[in-house]
């Protein structure tokens, strides 16, 4: 039985894990569209928790975390007894909110340090319903990108 649970870390601390370990991935679980036109930050990966048109769970969203985590040279990970613990996966969506889910699924999968970066990438909304005001990976100054 799995043990773990969800670890919530700052977009700051996120940062800064992924500078000090290389095997560290930051996987961006917003849908494509958030992905492409908001932004997100560099180097994080996409895989949807949710996306369009049907805007579902994706199912093979843990097969999908572990074939980034393995470089996509294996589609199945079959040994559970040898859990991916070598490598922290930060899971990083919006506000926060998404990546709790996304994450416990990961944990029910076998992934043992999975991280929920709180803030998101735009924080909460403002008092004047505006993102990136009070908290999150572009508040905070973090590198990101967008198309």
């Amino acid at each position: 039985m799995n043990e773990s649970s969800l670890i919530s870390i700052t977009p700051k601390d996120a940062w800064q894990m992924l500078q000090d370990n290389s095997k560290a991935m930051l996987i961006d679980i917003r849908s494509e569209m958030e992905y492409l036109f908001i932004g997100h930050p560099k180097g994080a990966i996409h895989v949807a928790w949710i996306d369009e048109p049907d805007w579902k769970v994706n199912p093979r969203f843990a097969t999908d975390v572990r074939k980034v985590m393995l470089g996509g040279i294996i589609s199945d990970y079959e040994d559970k007894d040898h859990q991916m613990d070598a490598a922290p996966v930060l899971l990083i969506c919006r506000s926060g909110r998404r990546t709790i889910e996304a994450g416990k699924a990961l944990i029910k999968d076998g992934f043992t340090q999975v991280y929920n970066v709180t803030e998101g990438f735009e924080g909460a909304l403002d008092a004047e319903h505006h993102r990136s005001t009070l908290g999150g990976w572009r508040f905070h100054g973090l590198p990101w990108e967008q198309c």
